[in-house]
């Protein structure tokens, strides 16, 4: 159904994204509504420990519990603990068999070819949200973006403008311009403003 994709690129833009981040930066605000950037980064490590667990179908407390109204945090480490997480989450995704049968991801049963696609587009959503939030370039690779925007685009829809009506998978997309960059796309889709700024 899905061709095997490869996490690394975009597991490897996150890290260095993150690894740039300073220590000021830690409660600076992010497009995540409630999130600053460290509960940011501590999500990224958590979904990326889950993630691992969906590709290997390792079935436990990490995958049956959904996403909850907590903020995680970050602990002194973080950049190796992210860096060792994102890794590890590309190479359990080489894996053919990540990609075939059911897992479980969020407390949910989903095809592994979909919990492959799922965890593509929280890399590509949230490295876009850490980048904006530190004032960092973002370029994710192309074929991650496709993976998102494959993820996030309504079945049946055309290649016009979004009507910005609800229904997307994780929030209300907002309307973006059907010629708008693939990256400003996804965004859009995904419910956030692609022209976020920080506050100054």
């Amino acid at each position: 159904m899905t061709d095997m994709l490869d996490l690394g690129p975009q597991a490897r833009l996150v890290a260095r994204i993150a690894e740039r981040v300073t220590d000021e930066q830690l409660s600076a605000p992010t497009p995540c509504p409630d999130y600053a950037v460290r509960h940011l980064l501590g999500h990224l490590i958590g979904l990326s420990h889950a993630f691992q667990g969906a590709a290997r179908k390792e079935f436990g407390p990490a995958l049956d519990t959904p996403p909850g109204d907590s903020r995680p945090d970050v602990a002194p480490g973080w950049r190796a603990e992210l860096a060792q997480a994102l890794a590890g989450l590309a190479r359990a995704w080489r894996d053919p068999e990540a990609w075939q049968g059911m897992t479980r991801a969020g407390g949910l049963d989903l095809p592994g070819e979909v919990a492959g696609l799922v965890a593509i587009d929280e890399l590509v959503v949230h490295g876009w949200d850490l980048a904006r939030a530190t004032g960092q370039e973002y370029a994710p690779d192309e074929a991650s973006l496709g993976a998102a925007e494959a993820l996030l685009k309504p079945a049946g829809d055309g290649d016009g403008e979004g009507d910005g009506g609800e229904g997307g998978l994780f929030g209300t997309p907002v309307p973006v311009p059907g010629d708008a960059p693939l990256l400003d796309r996804v965004i859009g889709l995904s419910g956030r403003d692609p022209g976020w700024a920080a506050l100054s």
